[in-house]
Formats: C-alpha cells, sequence, structure tokens
C-alpha cells in the first residue's frame, strides 16, 4: 500500500481505529462516533490521482514501537488503495478496505525517517480527544520532572517542539518573584528559552524538484531567531491586559495582535491565521511570564482544542516554575545557613598550624549537623573542636549552631575540656529531649607540648607522628550530649613537635558498606601511605587533607563530613620566660628587672623601655586587687607576648580619666604602646596581655 509521507503514522483508517475502541469495550454509540470522525478528517483531506491525502505535514513523533499508518479510509481512496494491492498480488484474495493493515513506513526505499519528537500523539488537524490527552499526559510529566528553573523551561520547549508546535518563545519576569513577596517595579519580561524545528527535519519527506523553492521565509523560524531579549510590560497596555486574562488567545485575535508586538518587538511579524497561540504563565498567585507557541506556514493551524492544550501546558509550567523559584530559595537558606555555622577561616595561632574540609552528604542535603572550630586561648593555647548532631535537616544545623556558640562561649571562660562537655550536655537537654549529638574537645598547650582530651561518644582522633606512625589515640569514649545524667573524662596526651592530629565526624569512616572501626583502621592506613610520600617530613596539610578525603568511594558518603586537622609545632622552652611574683607593693620592680633580663637574652633591648613600662601598669594593677602570686609570661614567636594573670576575675576597661584623677592611665598607656592587647576570664581569675612587634632584625 502506498503511504503518504507527511502523515507520520498520525492518522489510522477507522477501522483501526473502531477496534481498538471496541477492544477497550467502549460504548457503541462513542466506536460510531469515533469512526465517523476519523472518515470525516480524512475525507476533508485532498486526495492525489494515486489516492494518497495531500493534506499539510504533520511535524509529530511517532509513538513509541507503532509503525507509521496509512491515511487511506474507507472512502475512494481507500478502494482504490485496495484493488491496487488486490491486484498486485497473484492467487490472492483482495481484502475490503475496511481490513486492510498498512505497512509500517520505516525501512521502505526512499522513504525518510521521521523527526524524533515527544513520544506521545501529535495534536494536529483531526486529532481525536485521546490524542491530545495522551500529548498533554506526556508533556506535563516531562515539565513536572524538572527541579531547577532550566530544566523545567527545557521541558516545556523538548515536549512541544516539533510535536505541537515548530517553535517556542519563552519570557518569564526579571527578577521571578519569590513566595509571598510583592514585587516593587515595572513588570519586566526576558527571554528565558527558544526553541524550534532544526534545518535537516524542516524539510523532510518534501518534494525535490524544480519547482520546489530553494529557500523558504518562515515567521516561525524569524521569530525565534529575532525576538526581543526583553520587554517591559505597560500598565494598562494590550500585554499587561492578555497577561492578566490569563487565558491563551490566537495570535491573529485583536487582543493579541496589538499584545505580540509589545512582547516580541515592533519589527517582528506574526504568522497569519490561528499558527500562533500567546499564553500567559501564572503561577500560585500571580502571572509570571508567557509562552508563544508558533506553527509554519505549511502545517495545519491551531484548533479550539489547542487553546486548551495550551493552557494545560502554560498552568503546569507556571506552577513548575514556582516550584523551582522556591526550591532555589530553600537550596539558598540551606547554603548560608551551613556557611554561617561554620568558620569563614581558621585561626592560625602561634605553634600550631591548621587546616579543614566540609563536604555535605549529597546535593539534596546541603545542610548537616556535623561542625568544626578551633578556638585561640590565653597563653597560645587553642581549643580543637569537632562535633557531629544527628540528622541533615534544618534543625540540625540550627541545633548544632548553638552548640557551636555554647562551646565558643565555655572555651571563652578556659574551662577543662571535661566542664565545657558537661554544660553542652545541660545546654542539649534544654534545646531538647531528643537532642543528641557527639563532640570531642581538645586543647593543646605548645609551650607544655601537651594536650588534653574529652570526648562525648565521636569517633576517636588519630595522631599522626614525625616519622610516619599513624595511632588512634586512647581516649575514653563517653556518652553522647545530650543523655543527662553523665560524666565526661579527659586525658592528656603528649604533642610532640611534628605530630599531626586528625578529628573526624563518623561520616569519613562509616557507611553501608563497613563499619566505624573498618573506616578508622582504613584511614589510619591511609594516613601511613600518605607519610611515606614525604619520607621524614611531615606532609603538607592541605594536600594531607585532600588525601584523606580521597579515601572515600561512590558509596560511602551517606553522612556529611567535617575534617579538622592541626600539625603540632610548638613553642621552644628558649623562647618562654616565666615567673610567679607574690602581690607586695615591690613587685612591679621586681618585675621590671625580669623582663629587661629576659630581653637582653634574646637581643631585644630596643624594645626594653616600652616593655618595662606597661609591665609596670599591668602588674600594678594585678598587685592592687590580687590575694595570690601574680604570673609573669613573656613568649617570644613571630611577635613579643606578654601575659599578667593574678585571682580575680573582674576584667580591667579602658576608661579615659579625668585631668584629677590619681590613676586609670595604664591602661591607656598600653593601648596607645602596645600592637594589640585584651582580657581573658578564666576559670581561676582573669589574664590580661599585650603584644608588642619586633625588631626587623628579630624577626
Amino acid at each position: 500500500m502506498t503511504e503518504h509521507p507527511n502523515s507520520h503514522g498520525r492518522q489510522r483508517t477507522a477501522p483501526t481505529r473502531q477496534a481498538a475502541v471496541q477492544q477497550t469495550a467502549a460504548p457503541a454509540t462513542g466506536t460510531a462516533a469515533l469512526g465517523s470522525e476519523a472518515a470525516a478528517a480524512a475525507a476533508r483531506l485532498p486526495r492525489q490521482p494515486d489516492g494518497r491525502s495531500d493534506g499539510p505535514r504533520d511535524r509529530g513523533r511517532p509513538e513509541s514501537g507503532e509503525p507509521a499508518h496509512s491515511s487511506a479510509g474507507p472512502g475512494e481512496g481507500g478502494r482504490e488503495a485496495a484493488s491496487r494491492e488486490g491486484s498486485g498480488r497473484a492467487g490472492e484474495h483482495a481484502e475490503p478496505a475496511a481490513g486492510t493493515r498498512p505497512e509500517p513506513a520505516a525501512g521502505r526505499p526512499g522513504t525518510p525517517e521521521p523527526p524524533v519528537g515527544a513520544g506521545a500523539g501529535m495534536p494536529s488537524a483531526g486529532s481525536t480527544g485521546g490524542e491530545r490527552l495522551r500529548f498533554v499526559g506526556a508533556a506535563t510529566r516531562r515539565i513536572a520532572r524538572g527541579i531547577d528553573l532550566d530544566e523545567i523551561v527545557l521541558g516545556l520547549c523538548r515536549a512541544t517542539v516539533p510535536t505541537f508546535a515548530d517553535a517556542i518563545l519563552v519570557y518569564l519576569r526579571d527578577p521571578l518573584p519569590v513566595g509571598d513577596e510583592r514585587p516593587v517595579g515595572p513588570v519586566v519580561l526576558r527571554l528565558r528559552r527558544t526553541d524550534q524545528l532544526p534545518e535537516h527535519v524542516r524539510g523532510l519527506g518534501e518534494a525535490a524538484g524544480p519547482e520546489a523553492p530553494a529557500e523558504r521565509a518562515d515567521p516561525a523560524t524569524d521569530l525565534a531567531a529575532v525576538a526581543a531579549e526583553r520587554c517591559e510590560v505597560r500598565i494598562g497596555g494590550p500585554l499587561a491586559e492578555v497577561l492578566r486574562g490569563v487565558r491563551p488567545v490566537y495570535g491573529d485575535s485583536s487582543a493579541a495582535r496589538a499584545a505580540l508586538p509589545e512582547l516580541l518587538g515592533e519589527d517582528h511579524a506574526v504568522p497569519d491565521r490561528q499558527r500562533t497561540i500567546l499564553a500567559p504563565l501564572r503561577g500560585r498567585r500571580r502571572v509570571i511570564g508567557a509562552a508563544v507557541f508558533i506553527r509554519r506556514a505549511d502545517r495545519p493551524a491551531f484548533e479550539g482544542d489547542d487553546l486548551l492544550v495550551a493552557a494545560q501546558l502554560a498552568t503546569h509550567t507556571a506552577l513548575g516554575v514556582d516550584k523551582a523559584v522556591l526550591y532555589g530559595r530553600e537550596v539558598y537558606i540551606a547554603d548560608e545557613l551551613q556557611r554561617t555555622m561554620l568558620p569563614d577561616s581558621l585561626p592560625q595561632p602561634t605553634g600550631v598550624r591548621l587546616a579543614s574540609r566540609y563536604l555535605p552528604a549529597a546535593e539534596t542535603a546541603r545542610v548537616g549537623g556535623d561542625w568544626y572550630d578551633a578556638i585561640p586561648l590565653p597563653g597560645n593555647r587553642v581549643a580543637l573542636v569537632v562535633g557531629d548532631v544527628m540528622g541533615h535537616s534544618m534543625t540540625s544545623a540550627a541545633i548544632m549552631g548553638q552548640l557551636r556558640t555554647t562551646a565558643q562561649t565555655l572555651a571563652g571562660l578556659d574551662l577543662p575540656p571535661a566542664e565545657v562537655l558537661h554544660h553542652l550536655d545541660e545546654q542539649a537537654q534544654r534545646l531538647g529531649s531528643d537532642r543528641m549529638a557527639t563532640c570531642l574537645y581538645a586543647v593543646y598547650d605548645p609551650v607544655a607540648h601537651r594536650i588534653v582530651i574529652a570526648n562525648a561518644g565521636h569517633p576517636p582522633p588519630i595522631m599522626l607522628h614525625r616519622g610516619g606512625r599513624a595511632e588512634v589515640l586512647r581516649v575514653p569514649p563517653g556518652a553522647p550530649i545530650g543523655v543527662g545524667g553523665v560524666d565526661f573524662e579527659a586525658v592528656e596526651l603528649d604533642a610532640p613537635a611534628g605530630a599531626t592530629l586528625l578529628l573526624y565526624t563518623d561520616g569519613l569512616v562509616e557507611s553501608r558498606i563497613r563499619d566505624v572501626w573498618t573506616g578508622i583502621e582504613q584511614l589510619r592506613e591511609r594516613l601511613i601511605e600518605t607519610a611515606r610520600l614525604t619520607g621524614p617530613n611531615p606532609p603538607p596539610l592541605e594536600p594531607l587533607c585532600d588525601e584523606v578525603l580521597g579515601m572515600l568511594g561512590p558509596g560511602d558518603r551517606d553522612d556529611d563530613i567535617a575534617l579538622l586537622a592541626a600539625r603540632f609545632e610548638g613553642i621552644a622552652p628558649s623562647d618562654v620566660a616565666y615567673w610567679f611574683l607574690d602581690p607586695r607593693p615591690q613587685t612591679a620592680r621586681q618585675a621590671r628587672r625580669l623582663a629587661r633580663r629576659a630581653l637582653a637574652r634574646w637581643g631585644l633591648d630596643e624594645l626594653s623601655d616600652s616593655v618595662e613600662l606597661l609591665v609596670s601598669e599591668v602588674i600594678t594593677n594585678a598587685v592592687r586587687y590580687a590575694e595570690r602570686p601574680i604570673s609573669l609570661r613573656l613568649l617570644r614567636t613571630d611577635v613579643l607576648r606578654c601575659e599578667v594573670g593574678d585571682d580575680v576575675p573582674q576584667l580591667p576597661r579602658l576608661r579615659q580619666a579625668r585631668p584629677s584623677d590619681e590613676g586609670g592611665r595604664g591602661l591607656y598607656l598600653v593601648n596607645r604602646l602596645a600592637r594589640r592587647w585584651g582580657a581573658t576570664r578564666l576559670s581561676t581569675g582573669k589574664v590580661v596581655w599585650f603584644e608588642m612587634a619586633l625588631p626587623a632584625h628579630a624577626r
């Protein structure tokens, strides 16, 4: 049977439709109506001498697995086709047209392959309601699959071109309103995406001959290429009226003829007749854009039911855009929340170098309860903290932020690690009965080369020594924070210079394919392998963190990961001078003499006058109120640091002394002469410190 190459398998014979309807046990009246509709649609198409339909080209894709069918019906063309088939088969009975099974066009010589479409029935001239329904279902499913804005707009374009239209233009508001916020200023539409039938598909199946035009200008092609990129909707203008009406309109209607030039540009022609549809995109509360569907001149114009199809596509797209905008805001909030809950940068205190990493569990779970922190303490000490709150939600991140703030406050009081965990446990219980977290808190002293560690149900730290040996530190595990009624035990360990301490959360060592202790052993072996690459020198911190994260496989990202690495360098004993002084009137003079001797030993005699003056002022203030011995310590690192400690918890405040006041000028001198100064409250009192810049030859 000869098949019309322009049909692309979208028009079936009436008997085939009747058979399909009868198989579904449809009512007899529906079957007759469906068959008469198909017969009427086929009869309206003009016939060629060979009995083929000469209707306009259908640009859609055939349904998956369904061959293209002939458009010959029970009319004259069908009888001619049946008689030709019967006469071409010797000795066979010629079946009537009603029983003819058309041959598929695919694979036949000289028949081009149909263009790839959306895989759903193509709504065109003579299409049934079922075909349109299948197309709308497939198109809306494709639109709904998108999560972000680009995916949703792309889904609309790919679902409609070439199945429903030959070209599409999608305009969205710029900027897009989020939620209930009311936009301020004029409504601006910006062209978000265009799509059109490719050049090599537009001429598919057209007769090639001397009468065929070499080029064919079509408004559908021109508009998709040169449409205006930006449009400001005039208040009360024709475009505003169409958008306010929400319903799609034909391009040749009076409203659209005035609105389209405002949207696309004054100089762009719109296809005549009903070959353009302008569909407003209305979200949950307001119009957020518009879509323009265009068909070429050699294709049937849009029908009345196509307005309903365009309305469905526009509604699903607008709701999807609303969903994408809200999702984008949630992602932004999650990213900002996680970013603000974690330190922007780590401090670099003297005697220790730090590096860190954080990885969320997945792109769809950007927030979590893992955190890390490094808090400078008096005496060049530093507190190292890592913790993990249960869950990967906003609530987990908020609880993590509260616990991190509490830990910073407790560290500022210079409480022992076990005491810090005890107060964190109380805070977690105040937040709720189900607020559970693990935490490891350590304090490193670079002068004593010691570290004190307390653990609350967290994986134990690993120390990598200078020679390449890695060991899992024996720290009492303790109970998680939030359990309540438990004691936490701290241990004090050596922290030799050149060693690296690794603190981490369980997401690094535990997954669905391995338990915690297996992961800890793999981490220890990974550290040993990395240390071998650098020989006797310890590996650099940043590459070491990257190597540690490199042990993660494809199935190892079940949880978010926080990683904190500390390289202990310490402060040499020769760079430290330490004294205890009784609070007597002669103590200030004694402190000046001791400071002068230490500076002379370090070759810093040019700082002697300034340091003696500041030491005398701070010591005098301590002697005035202290009851126990006063500590004086000088440290030479990249700066000269002086620390004076006493048993009085009240912190000194800088104030402007009046001319008649006998005191109150000591801190004013410290503030003017020192590079930096401060005061820190301790559990046993306070420490007042100041720093002086070293001379150029001593740096």
